[in-house]
């Protein structure tokens, strides 16, 4: 028999260490082009879709192999895999630092996008539901809050290092971050004899070894309500990757001056992070799928106004970008909590695929779309998705409804 007590990391630690290692790991991979991209072009000619293809190409690789990294965590716990994932992210950076050539560049990319697949949200999450079970709600919400921070600290630490000393030195000191700051994080957030904590029961449940593997199947009603999930969750990620890329050319379709709606894009990580403190503060008193039906509603309401002619733009924007910033929260919990800590790692995985790969081609689908039509189309485009999110998650909600308790 194991105390798990005994076993468990204190999660405020946790929380900490692995928070602050996904600042880096999301301000050093999603958002590297937003400083990076332009210094890149203009000192080595590469075209600009290639050079912001990299992240795309990143977010594939993740996708591709995110079902085998929630094997590996159910297996093996998740402390192996986030140390693996801070160096991919250290092998992929001083690859795109080191670049000859585009191709040489994209080819680091692959490398930094086994990095995201092991290292980002959807890997820590399973980590988290390793060690502490049903009790990963709270520190997986907790978790998104520093997440959140992600743009606003190496969006001014990428643009200081390359106005000092280029991209290619910056690329390098993001490297350097991964391996002297995140990954011995890593390895105190997650001791050794805490990564199957939750998988050994003193009552008598399931261990490592007879615990149920996601590819067994899962009943009937479990694959519906899993299927419903992941198309909630693989629209909403392809609305947030177009919406993050394309907001500013929305606002000025909208006849909104460039100066003003680079300030009303600044709203968008404060409505998330505000979204998500209020999640933590309550979210432990209801069912977590009623956080997925607020990310919908909230998302689909933000997209809606941004349609109508009147200025409550803001509005708009702190509607939507709270709506998305939940979005990730209900993205971890809603499947702990109907399926299981048993299987949860493994399903993270396979919930990850479609999402990842959606994120990652959605933004050139709406470049695509902006080209042939208008910004106003393209947002109604978004809405009318959103819209049928919305129907999805209460289709979702109608199939859990009879176990669903509220904490």
């Amino acid at each position: 028999m194991i105390d798990i007590s005994a076993s468990k990391p204190r999660p405020a630690k946790v929380v900490i260490c692995l928070g602050v290692a996904q600042i880096f790991a999301w301000g050093t991979s999603f958002y590297f082009p937003a400083v990076l991209a332009a210094p890149i072009v203009a000192d080595t000619a590469w075209p600009l879709g290639g050079v912001v293809g990299g992240v795309s190409i990143g977010l594939l690789v993740g996708g591709l192999v995110s079902p085998r990294v929630g094997r590996a965590i159910e297996r093996y716990g998740g402390r192996p895999v986030l140390i693996l994932s801070s160096l991919l992210f250290a092998a992929g950076l001083s690859g795109i630092a080191l670049a000859p050539s585009l191709w040489v560049y994209l080819l680091a990319w692959a490398v930094v996008g086994l990095g995201m697949g092991t290292g980002l949200y959807d890997a820590v999450f399973a980590a988290l539901g390793m060690i502490y079970g049903k009790d990963a709600r709270a520190p997986i919400t907790n978790l998104t809050l520093f997440g959140g921070f992600a743009s606003t600290v190496c969006w001014p630490l990428g643009a200081a290092l390359v106005d000092a000393y280029g991209w290619r030195t910056t690329s390098l000191v993001y490297a350097a971050i991964h391996l002297a700051i995140a990954l011995p994080l890593q390895l105190a957030a997650i001791p050794r004899a805490a990564s199957h904590a939750a998988t050994v029961h003193p009552r008598g449940g399931a261990t490592p070894e007879k615990a149920a593997s996601p590819r067994s199947g899962l009943p009937p009603a479990q694959r519906t309500q899993f299927t419903l999930l992941a198309l909630v969750l693989t629209i909403s990620s392809a609305i947030g990757a177009i919406v993050v890329v394309h907001l500013l050319i929305f606002l000025q379709a909208r006849g909104v001056p460039f100066a003003v709606a680079v300030s009303l894009g600044t709203l968008f990580g404060p409505s998330q992070v505000g979204a998500r403190i209020i999640e933590s503060l309550f979210g432990r008193h209801y069912h977590p799928i009623w956080t997925m039906v607020a990310s919908c509603t909230l998302m689909a309401v933000g997209l809606l106004l941004l349609l109508v002619d009147l200025p409550i733009v803001a509005v708009a924007i702190l509607l939507y970008g709270g709506g998305y910033g939940i979005m990730w929260i209900a993205r971890g919990t809603l499947p702990l909590e109907l399926f299981g800590p048993q299987r949860y790692a493994g399903l993270m995985g396979r919930l990850a695929l479609p999402a990842l790969i959606a994120q990652a081609l959605a933004p050139s689908a709406g470049a695509v779309l902006l080209e042939h039509s208008s910004a106003e189309v393209t947002v109604a485009v978004l809405a009318a998705f959103a819209l049928f999110n919305v129907l999805l998650i209460g289709l979702l909600w109608a199939a859990c409804r009879p176990t669903m308790r509220d904490p």
